[in-house]
């Protein structure tokens, strides 16, 4: 999907009902004026030789809800990395767009990254509350840290933005779990039945695209679709993620 879609995506977008992250609502808005609550922040993090797997003891640190300007995001903090292809850790949370998530895949395969899936946490932080903490990850890093492998969650914005990454793992004990999807406007939720069902086989077939050209099997897609309910959870186990190669190996 190519960051005209994602600009497209920004109006109408498929979205998918992500994991539950229990959040300070004083958490600052990213932006400026409209900037939406949670989104995805980028920030360089550095802890001891392996913290983020074999030989890496540095990592670029994914963070929020994929909103409708994440891209722009994820490509600055690139842009700073001169030389340098850091592996991404992606935290995501909260009701994404999909075809933003897509996007970023997109970004992370032309830059040549890995990908994995984890919980940033951040030494400075300690002590401090949300405000305080986003405002030290707000400048983008680098800042003193560690993974935090355990109670890993990895949904359908993640599982799309890991798809991007050239070699790509989660932790041993990952849940995949899988939120149906249902499109929705930005600025004018009422979508008629007619254009939802046009827009959602439309946005499939580039999601579907996407996957085969990111070596993922798009049967990924088949088994979202079977769920209806935007809501409800589906949960991948490991054997699924090789068999799909949503991985190219089963842990960090």
């Amino acid at each position: 999907m190519s960051l005209r879609a994602a600009i497209f995506g920004a109006l109408i977008g498929l979205i998918s009902a992500g994991c539950a992250q229990a959040q300070d609502p004083h958490r600052p808005a990213v932006g400026g004026i409209g900037s939406p609550i949670n989104a995805m922040i980028f920030y360089v993090a550095h802890g001891a030789d392996g913290a983020c797997g074999k030989g890496c003891s540095e990592w670029i640190a994914a963070e929020g809800t994929v909103q409708w300007d994440t891209h722009k995001r994820l490509i600055a903090v690139l842009d700073r990395q001169v030389g340098r292809k850091l592996p991404v850790i992606i935290h995501a949370w909260g009701d994404s767009n999909l075809n933003v998530a897509a996007s970023l895949g997109r970004i992370l395969r032309d830059h040549g990254i890995d990908t994995s899936a984890g919980t940033t946490d951040v030494e400075a932080c300690h002590g401090k509350d949300e405000t305080e903490c986003f405002a030290l990850k707000r400048p983008g890093g680098p800042l003193d840290a560690k993974v935090t492998l355990t109670d890993t969650r990895c949904d359908l914005a993640c599982v799309l933005t890991l798809a991007g990454g050239v070699h790509r793992t989660l932790p041993a004990g990952t849940r995949m779990v899988l939120s149906g999807m249902s499109i929705r406007n930005r600025l004018a939720p009422n979508v008629s039945e007619e254009r939802r069902q046009g827009l959602t086989a439309v946005f499939g077939d580039q999601f579907r695209r996407y996957l085969n050209d990111m070596g993922v099997d798009p049967e990924l897609l088949d088994i979202v679709d079977r769920n209806p309910e935007t809501r409800r959870p589906i949960e991948m186990p490991p054997s699924e993620w090789l068999r799909l190669h949503i991985v190219t190996s089963a842990a960090m």
